[in-house]
């Protein structure tokens, strides 16, 4: 690594950037991606198992023609005919429930929540929103307001209501050893009774269906049944944000809440949707598209341009064409299964979940007391990138390791990643009390 041109950068950047975060404690800068790969500046390749902005690889052959193709005949707004958008959406929408036959194009996720908002608004006419308290769904004024692990300037709006992330490692099991669902019921229903009580009433819950932020736990099928009836019953709409677990991640679906067993009333896309071109999107059906119209002078000027229509639908049919959810599904139980059994030498990983390709593991001081190794999933990150493997951590307790990889990783990559990953555990463990019981996160 050449230090000095990195702390140059570094300098630069802060100079015309202002403080912006960088992943690892020695911030990577890359100049080229293929596939899985990814290179940095002194020639180093890595592996990557973290971005799914690539969805479907570094520079897939096909998303680049497409885009070159386009941009060299055209690129304009919306408010001209072209086919592209119209294609894209038609076989976009054919993924979900019938009902959501509708979209609105976007740039950004964030651009897409804050749709989801209005929408939801439109339909209502009532303006309570509904998060969980570990949350993220972009960073919009309006979108900012339901995180409360970046809580805004002056505090939340009052009629945001945020309930408790479900925890699937330390929450409690009912009868079927499931996560028991009883408890985040009641907090969504004592949230819409806040919500009525002090006049705003119910507009929408948003959620991400996987949970991905919150560490993904493991919940089945169903177990948002009565937080969604509630809501229904209070006249308020779901909004699914599959911006982590759509397009095939999970593997057994096409979408998260197709595998949570719920039909959302919205649904907003965006990071893995166009390759690294950035799009988005609000899915919904036509009713609530007309509300929103009518209430809300809406455009945007890059939303679905051509260019923009173009890589998304390469993208969209590499998905399908090329396997890649299958693939999802059997890399991602052979990943689990390795995790499982590095688990068996490794105390510190305590729980081995999610679906498809985005998994991880859970670390603890000891499996006996529960407790949080937050700074230890942060020396495991840093010590893979040091060996050539990018992945990073999230959670409730930022203590999960995060592993979502593009779609095409293979078991080899798989091998090469538990490889490393056992070297890692047993150096950063024979350099930290964690085994002493102390924890490293306090």
């Amino acid at each position: 690594m050449n230090t000095a041109a990195t702390d140059a950068l570094l300098k630069r950047r802060q100079r015309l950037l202002g403080p912006m975060s960088t992943f690892y404690d020695e911030p990577l800068h890359l100049i080229r991606g293929e596939g899985v790969h990814i290179w940095d500046a002194d020639g180093r390749e890595y592996l990557d198992c973290y971005n799914n902005v690539p969805h479907v690889g570094h520079c897939h052959p096909r998303v680049v023609e497409a885009i070159c193709s386009q941009a060299s005949m055209l690129n304009t707004h919306t408010r001209y005919l072209h086919e592209n958008i119209l294609d894209y959406v038609d076989r976009l929408t054919a993924t979900f429930d019938a009902s959501l036959s509708s979209a609105i194009m976007t740039c950004t996720g964030s651009e897409a929540n804050d749709i989801a908002l209005r929408i939801a608004q439109s339909v209502t006419g009532k303006t309570g929103v509904i998060a969980t308290d570990h949350t993220y769904h972009g960073n919009t004024m309006a979108v900012a307001q339901l995180s409360c692990t970046n809580p805004p300037p002056g505090g939340h709006w009052p009629n945001i209501r945020h309930v408790p992330a479900p925890d699937s490692y330390r929450g409690l099991r009912n009868e079927a050893g499931e996560l028991d669902s009883t408890a985040f019921t009641a907090s969504v229903e004592q949230a819409i009774y806040s919500l009525e009580e002090e006049g705003y009433g119910l507009s929408a819950f948003i959620i991400c269906p996987y949970f991905a932020n919150e560490g993904f736990p493991d919940v089945p099928p169903g177990w948002l049944d009565g937080a969604v009836a509630a809501v229904r019953r209070a006249g308020g709409v779901i909004i699914a944000d599959e911006v982590q677990p759509g397009f095939g991640r999970t593997g057994t679906h096409f979408w998260g809440h197709q595998y949570a067993d719920i039909i959302p009333d919205i649904v907003t896309l965006g990071k893995p949707m166009a390759n690294g071109h950035p799009v988005g999107g609000v899915v919904t059906q036509p009713s609530y598209l007309e509300a929103f119209r009518r209430d809300f002078r809406y455009f945007n000027t890059f939303g679905g341009n051509p260019v923009s229509a173009a890589a998304a639908l390469a993208t969209l049919a590499v998905v399908q064409e090329e396997g890649l959810m299958d693939n999802a599904q059997t890399v991602g139980e052979y990943a689990r299964e390795g995790l499982l059994a590095l688990a068996e030498r490794h105390e510190c990983i305590a729980d081995v979940r999610g679906r498809g390709l985005m998994f991880g593991a859970e670390l603890v001081v000891s499996r006996e007391c529960k407790t949080p190794a937050t700074a230890l999933a942060k020396r495991v990150a840093n010590g893979m990138r040091q060996r050539g493997i990018i992945l990073n951590f999230l959670g409730i307790h930022y203590n999960t390791l995060k592993i979502r990889p593009p779609m095409p990783f293979s078991q080899a990559n798989v091998d090469l990643m538990l490889e490393v990953l056992d070297v890692t555990l047993t150096d950063v463990m024979v350099h930290t009390d964690i085994e002493a019981g102390k924890n490293p996160g306090s």
